[in-house]
Formats: structure tokens, sequence, C-alpha cells
């Protein structure tokens, strides 16, 4: 004879029970989850971000500000509207009126726009006139993308540096000389092109003359 157990049966309601997930709120992960990442990306990460540079690089956190005599004459960042031709002039601008920082932006308009062909047209007739024929460096009668390039290309300033030697009554060499000592050359010698900042050279033809 087989003996029959006697042990109870599992229950498989409880079983069931045991295994099943602890139930949470959507609503809830999505609250915290924002509200964490809100905290370390919009609070802590810029605040420390702030401090690094502010502490590592003072003058790039300040905006690159350019004092003359205690006063905020400019930055090294922003191109400024120079039409004497006892300075060199930047590129064109189509930010606001022109060099507006509040503005920044460009034309937008096509090449094959008729309004954009005539102004640079226009601008290398009266640069060419000027300059006895001599061909016009591309960057004088183009805007950049932001209508705020502070720099121009070498051969752009050395294209102005007639006008410039006789409105000051200086040497095309000593000119010359001041637009060499500003060539920035390539970042760690491979990205972008050679380029002068030119608010920092007019500040120094002024400093240079003033003697």
């Amino acid at each position: 004879m087989h003996s029959v157990s006697t042990m109870p049966a599992p229950s498989v309601t409880s079983s069931k029970a045991a295994q099943a997930p602890t139930p949470h709120s959507i609503w809830k992960t999505s609250i915290l989850f924002t509200l964490i990442a809100t905290v370390i990306f919009g609070i802590a990460y810029p605040l420390t971000v702030t401090l690094l540079a502010g502490l590592l690089f003072p003058h790039q956190a300040a905006g690159s500000l350019i004092l003359q005599n205690g006063q905020v004459i400019g930055s090294e960042l922003l191109a400024q509207s120079f039409t004497s031709d006892r300075y060199f002039h930047p590129r064109p601008s189509a930010a606001g009126n022109g060099y507006d920082a509040t503005s920044s932006g460009g034309s937008n308009l096509a090449q094959s726009n008729a309004k954009l062909v005539q102004r640079i047209q226009g601008d290398i007739n009266k640069l060419s006139a000027a300059s006895n024929g001599k061909p016009v460096p591309i960057d004088l009668v183009t805007t950049s993308g932001s209508g705020l390039d502070p720099d121009i290309t070498p051969d752009a300033a050395y294209f102005q540096a007639p006008r410039i030697a006789k409105a000051r009554n200086l040497s095309e060499d000593r000119v010359h000389a001041l637009i060499a000592q500003h060539i920035t050359g390539r970042q760690f010698g491979l990205l972008g092109e050679p380029r002068i900042n030119v608010l920092m050279l007019n500040l120094d033809l002024d400093a240079q003359t003033s003697k």
C-alpha cells in the first residue's frame, strides 16, 4: 500500500504574489529624474564651470574686455566699426545696422542674390580704385556669419597699409612691420588660418604713432 502524503499543497496564489514586482509610479520616477538632472546639469555644472573659468581664465571669462585708462573700450572677441583712413578697417558687418553685438547674424542672402552681388561688386570697385587696381582680399568685402568677426587676414591688413601710411605720414615698411607683429598663426599649427585682430592692431597703431 502506498501512503498518502498529508503535506499541504503549495498555494499557487501566494507564490504568484511573492514573485510579483513591486509597483511604482512612473510619474514619481519622472519627477525625481527631472529634479536630479536639473540640480546637476542646471545648477551644479554651470556653477562649477563658471567658478573654474573665473579662477583659471579670468580675462576670457569676463568677455576678453579691453581697458584703456580704466574704461572698457571693446572686446577682443567683437568687431567694431572703423571708418577713418587712419585705421585698419574690419570686415563688413550685417549684424543689426552694423557691428551690433545685440543683433549678431549674417545677411542670409544667397550668392545668387542680386542685392548681395551688387553690394560686393560695389565695394570691390571702390577699394580697387583707391588702391590703384590691386586685387581686393575677399574678407574685406564679405561679411562673417556672426557679423562680429574681430579678425581679418594678413592680406587684408597689408592691402590697407598704403592708406594707413599716407594718412599717418608713416613709411609703408613701418606699417608692414606692425602688421607682422600682430599676425596670429593657426591654432596648434593646424586649425584655422593666420589672422589679425583689428582692434588690437589699431590700438597698437595709435600707441606707436603717438610716441
